[in-house]
């Protein structure tokens, strides 16, 4: 998978995402990330990308020329065919969660504009942008950060990526709810104790200790996932047992005693 980042701080986000998993991966050839620098594509001579908005207001507002040549340059060369999303990362779009970066995991390449100063020319948004994203209700200097969030969920679910599926299945907000809580050695620090169930060996009980547990944190801190998950999960009603029907060797004698002629008194 490709991801392709429009900004006017590749350094900040070639950084971020050069490191641990995702820089493993990237090395490994499981996936690329590419920053392309806006300003190279700008045609003022100063080589300014923003300018004043239309109808007067504070701060300055990113031009729609250099976002667009950027983005052509950068997709000239997709092959035909290619399954591409365009996304600009915005408090005005959807909210990612995991369901959405489980979506974008569809894709063969996804290009990410990042915002910067007041806002976008919203006139290249309409020609390229397929959707907004936004990562939550607060206000960033730019759209470099939720960019290097989006590849890091996506990416994490692309095969090669992570060790195993396990790996980002049992995790928080992935399985529906929150993650269980985790220890690791001593058994015991400044007299706390690791819970015996987890030092048992019982797999089974492990397993159990680890659901509720995850249930009880869900119900307490994400009352909403814990409402879903019980949605999507609903308690298995027992069947009653049948009744076991008599031996065939039984039900031959009931029936041969049955046919039996009373005796004479």
């Amino acid at each position: 998978m490709i991801f392709d980042i429009l900004t006017l701080f590749p350094d900040m986000v070639a950084g971020v995402l050069g490191e641990s998993v995702i820089g493993r991966a990237q090395r490994a050839g499981c996936l690329t990330v590419r920053c392309h620098q806006i300003r190279d594509y700008t045609l003022d001579r100063h080589r300014n990308v923003d300018d004043t908005p239309a109808g007067g207001g504070k701060g300055m507002v990113m031009a729609a020329q250099p976002i667009y040549d950027c983005f052509r340059a950068v997709t000239q060369d997709a092959p035909a065919g290619e399954r591409r999303r365009v996304i600009y990362l915005s408090p005005k779009g959807r909210a990612f969660t995991q369901t959405v970066a489980r979506e974008l995991a569809g894709y063969d390449r996804l290009v990410l504009l990042c915002g910067h100063y007041e806002g976008v020319d919203q006139r290249v948004l309409d020609e390229i942008i397929d959707e907004e994203i936004s990562i939550g209700d607060y206000v960033l200097t730019g759209g470099e950060m939720p960019a290097c969030i989006v590849v890091d969920a996506v990416a994490r679910l692309l095969p090669g990526v992570l060790a195993e599926p396990a790996c980002y299945e049992e995790e928080s907000i992935a399985s529906g709810l929150l993650e269980y809580p985790q220890y690791t050695k001593p058994a015991v620090w400044h007299d706390k104790e690791i819970p015996a169930v987890l030092l048992s060996g019982d797999h089974g009980k492990v397993e159990a200790w680890r659901l509720e547990q995850a249930l009880a944190l869900t119900a307490a801190r994400r009352p909403d996932l814990y409402e879903a998950w019980i949605a999507a999960h609903p308690p298995k009603v027992k069947k009653p047992r049948r009744k076991k029907h008599a031996p065939a060797q039984a039900e031959r004698e009931n029936g041969a005693a049955l046919t039996e002629e009373p005796s004479e008194k």
